[in-house]
């Protein structure tokens, strides 16, 4: 079976052009309110923190905060638009169209990373009037901000297939990806923890996620960065295993 290009291309530009039209609410929104955690924590805890034996706490943030950013609106990204077409009726014509379940896949999670790495653009660009920090490597950066943000969207997928109601999406963000984004390090680095809680931090996937990505700013980081790169990828293979499963099945589809 040949790969529909242009259906795809037609989804993915459908789902960019969704979340561009409100502009205001999905991308200006979340990044103000990721910089308020810069403005509040960075102020408080600027002398009060030792990171990595002499960065600063702000250049230490930085990199969490646009990770949390960019990993949240990816899977509201994916998640939000599905639920939405499955509420008003309208994904049976999704489904109707001459795309296959790889492609309608694929579009839903590319329009999330691109939500994903606008919002991280939009963060990094408010933080550098404010704070000088470093880039350690461009490649790095690049390559976790676009898996991570593919992890979110296919995790978005996931939900959005999931959920009958905007309640169970709450619920599944409050519950499952909030703890996990907060538990990850983005304020924190895992080594002033407790030796317990380094070891429960370190079965936390998101860990790496801002682990690896925070290597790319600073050049230092909690655990080898390799490894880092590895889980990522490994997580998002398993996700976008599962959630191209869930739409081959139909579940909570084609009700």
């Amino acid at each position: 079976m040949s790969f529909n290009i242009y259906g795809c291309w037609t989804l993915f530009k459908k789902e960019v052009v969704r979340f561009m039209k409100v502009f205001i609410q999905t991308i200006l929104a979340p990044t103000v309110s990721t910089m308020l955690y810069l403005l509040v924590f960075g102020v408080v805890f600027e002398d009060a923190v030792v990171i990595y034996g002499g960065q600063s706490y702000s250049s230490f943030l930085i990199p969490g905060l646009v990770m949390m950013a960019m990993t949240q609106n990816a899977f509201a990204n994916s998640s939000s638009s599905i639920l939405q077409s499955k509420m008003n009726g309208n994904i049976v014509f999704v489904m109707l169209a001459p795309i296959s379940v790889f492609e309608f896949y694929l579009a839903f999670v590319m329009a999330a990373i691109v939500r994903g790495l606008v919002v991280g653009v939009g963060v990094l660009l408010i933080a550098a009037l404010l704070v000088d920090f470093e880039v350690y490597s461009i490649g790095l950066i690049l390559l976790f901000a676009i898996v991570s943000s593919g992890v979110m969207g296919a995790m978005g997928v996931i939900a959005g297939i999931s959920a009958d109601k905007y309640d169970h999406l709450s619920a599944f963000q409050n519950f499952i990806i909030l703890p996990l984004t907060f538990l990850s390090g983005v304020f924190y680095s895992i080594q002033n923890l407790p030796p317990f809680w380094q070891e429960v931090s370190s079965y936390n996937p998101v860990f790496y996620l801002i682990d690896g990505f925070r290597h790319g700013f600073l050049g230092v980081s909690d655990v080898d960065y390799q490894q880092s790169v590895v889980v990522a990828l490994l997580f998002f293979i398993l996700l976008s295993i599962l959630s191209i499963f869930m739409l081959h099945s139909g579940y909570k589809m084609r009700e």
